[in-house]
C-alpha cells in the first residue's frame, strides 16, 4: 500500500513539475468487472486506501462509461480507439483480419506507442484472454489477440496450468472445469499468490523494474482478473465486511417493462448452495461482501504497483491510468452480472494520474468513455496523436476538471445501443424497443420513461444514429 512517505513523495513531484514536462512512459492498470464502488468514488464502507490516494493526487473521473458492458468488445474499444467488435473473440476477428491483410486495420495502441519508439509489455489480463492468446488453453502464440502489439506478452500460470485455468481459477490451484461445481464465492486463508492476481502483480513488479533500467520510453500495462467470477480473494480481505452492514441494494426488484434484463446466467451457475440473492436477502450481502473483499484484493495490487514505479525514480516520467472494463449490477434490476446497457453495467471507474496534474483529487464528472483513452495516452505522452482514433484526447479535464465531457455511446450484441449524455440515457434494444431513464432524479434508473418524452426520445436516437450509425 502507499505509505505516508510515499504520499509526500506523489506531492513533491505534483510541486516541482509542471504540464510543460511532458511524462514519456505509459502504466496501464486494469481491472475486470470493477464497479465504481469505491471509497473516493462516494462508497465510504469499501475498503480502497489505494486507489483513494491515486483519485486523491490524479483526476478521478466520476462519470466514465465503457462502450460495451462485456470484456471482449470493451477491451477491444480501449485497445484498438475505435468503436466496434462484438464478442469476447472481437480482438481475435481483428487479428485474423491482419493476418491477412496488414492494411485491414489501423494499428492498436500498443502497437502505436511501439511504432513511436516504446518497449510495449502487457502482463496478465490486458485484452480478452490473460496473455492475449487463443487455442484450448489460451497459450498458442501463433494465435495472438493483438499482433504486433507488444514487444513481452506474459502470463504467470503456476498450479493453474494455463491462462484458462487461471482465468477463473480459485485458492490453490483450482480450475473451472465443470462451472457447477465451483463456488461462487471464496475466502481462504493464505499470502496474495494463493490467486493468480498475486502472480500477476509479482511478474508485473518484474517487468517495471526491468524497464524502468532501460532509457527506452515503456508502455507496460498490468492486468488483474479481480473481482471477476468467482469472487475469490485471500481471507484476509474480508476483515473489512465482516462486522458491517452494506447500504440496500437501490432498485432491486426486475424491471416491469421490456428492457435489457436478462436471469444473471454467468453467476447462476456457479455452485450457489441451493440459494438465490434474489430472494435471499443474507446470501445477497454475503455475495457483495465477497466482492468487496475481491475489491480490496486487487486495491492492494494497486498499491504495490506505485510503490514499485515510485522505487524505481520514474514516477515523474510516468503516466499513471487505471481503469475498469465495466460495470457489474450487485442485485440492481434484480441483476448479478454484466451484459445490460442498465447504468450499473456502463460504469466504470478511471483514474488519471500525472506529475504536474493541477487541482489534484478534484473529480471530474463529465461524461466521457474508454474510447477516450488512446487519444489521451498519446497526447499526455506527447507522441503523435491517432488520427483513426475515435474518441477525443482527455488532456483538457486532466487540467481543468470543470470542463465539459460528451455523450458516451454503447453497443452490445450488434444490435442494442445506448447513448448517455448528462443527464439522461437512451436504449435502443433490437426490435426498436426504447428505454429511457433520466439519471439527475434519484430514482432515475429504475423509471422507463419513454412514453413521456417522444420528443426527447427522437432526438437521441438521431444522436446515436450521427454518433455510431443507424442499426
Amino acid at each position: 500500500m502507499i505509505r505516508p512517505s510515499h504520499f509526500a513523495f506523489f506531492q513533491a513531484v505534483i510541486l516541482c513539475c509542471s504540464l510543460t514536462a511532458a511524462p514519456k512512459n505509459v502504466l496501464l492498470i486494469l481491472a475486470d468487472d470493477l464497479r465504481p464502488e469505491l471509497a473516493s468514488f462516494g462508497a465510504a464502507y469499501i475498503h480502497s486506501p489505494n486507489i483513494d490516494r491515486l483519485a486523491s493526487l490524479g483526476r478521478p473521473f466520476h462519470r466514465h462509461f465503457v462502450n460495451a458492458p462485456s470484456c471482449g468488445p470493451s477491451r477491444n474499444t480501449l485497445l484498438t480507439g475505435r468503436y466496434g467488435g462484438e464478442g469476447n473473440d472481437a480482438l481475435f476477428n481483428r487479428a485474423q483480419d491482419v493476418q491477412k491483410d496488414p492494411g485491414a486495420h489501423p494499428p492498436s495502441m500498443p502497437e502505436w506507442f511501439r511504432k513511436h519508439g516504446y518497449t510495449t509489455v502487457s502482463v496478465g489480463k490486458v485484452s480478452h484472454y490473460p496473455g492475449g492468446r487463443g487455442g484450448p488453453d489460451w497459450n498458442n502464440p501463433a494465435i495472438p489477440e493483438i499482433p504486433n502489439g507488444w514487444d513481452r506478452h506474459l502470463m504467470p500460470v503456476a498450479e493453474w496450468q494455463h491462462p484458462r485455468g487461471a482465468m477463473h481459477g480459485l485458492a490453490y490451484g483450482e480450475i473451472r472445469e465443470e462451472v457447477e461445481k465451483m463456488d461462487v464465492m471464496q475466502s481462504i486463508p493464505g499470502p496474495d499468490t494463493i490467486y493468480p492476481d498475486g502472480l500477476i502483480v509479482e511478474e508485473g513488479l518484474r517487468q517495471l523494474k526491468d524497464l524502468a533500467a532501460s532509457d527506452n520510453p515503456f508502455f507496460l500495462a498490468i492486468g488483474v482478473i479481480k473481482p471477476h467470477l468467482p469472487f475469490g480473494a485471500p481471507k484476509k480481505y474480508m476483515q473489512y465486511y465482516r462486522d458491517i452492514e452494506l447500504p440496500p441494494i437501490p432498485h432491486p426488484e426486475k424491471p416491469s417493462w421490456d428492457s435489457t434484463w436478462h436471469k444473471s446466467s454467468e453467476f447462476m451457475k456457479y455452485n450457489r448452495w441451493g440459494r438465490d440473492p434474489n430472494t435471499d436477502a443474507d446470501f445477497a450481502m454475503e455475495v457483495r461482501r465477497h466482492y468487496a473483499a475481491c475489491v480490496s484484493y486487487v486495491d492492494k495490487h494497486v498499491g504495490d504497483i506505485l510503490d514499485a514505479l515510485q522505487a524505481t525514480g520514474k514516477m515523474k516520467d510516468t503516466v499513471v491510468l487505471l481503469w475498469g472494463d465495466h460495470g457489474w449490477h450487485l442485485g440492481e434490476h434484480a441483476v448479478w452480472g454484466k451484459h445490460t446497457l442498465f447504468e450499473e453495467s456502463l460504469h466504470s471507474p478511471l483514474i488519471i494520474w500525472h506529475a504536474g496534474i493541477p487541482q489534484p483529487g478534484v473529480e471530474s464528472n463529465a461524461v466521457v468513455s474508454t474510447l477516450d483513452i488512446f487519444p489521451t495516452l498519446c497526447d499526455l505522452s506527447g507522441i503523435e496523436m491517432p488520427q483513426f482514433a475515435e474518441g477525443v484526447s482527455l488532456t483538457g479535464i486532466t487540467r481543468d476538471p470543470a470542463q465539459a465531457g460528451h455523450d458516451a455511446f454503447a453497443y452490445f450484441k450488434g444490435t442494442m445501443k445506448s447513448i448517455r449524455t448528462a443527464s439522461h440515457r437512451l436504449v435502443i434494444q433490437r426490435d426498436g424497443t426504447v428505454e429511457l431513464f433520466d439519471h439527475t432524479q434519484k430514482d432515475g434508473g429504475s423509471r422507463n420513461i419513454a412514453d413521456e418524452h417522444p420528443t426527447l426520445v427522437e432526438d437521441l436516437r438521431v444522436r446515436i444514429k450521427e454518433g455510431i450509425g443507424a442499426f
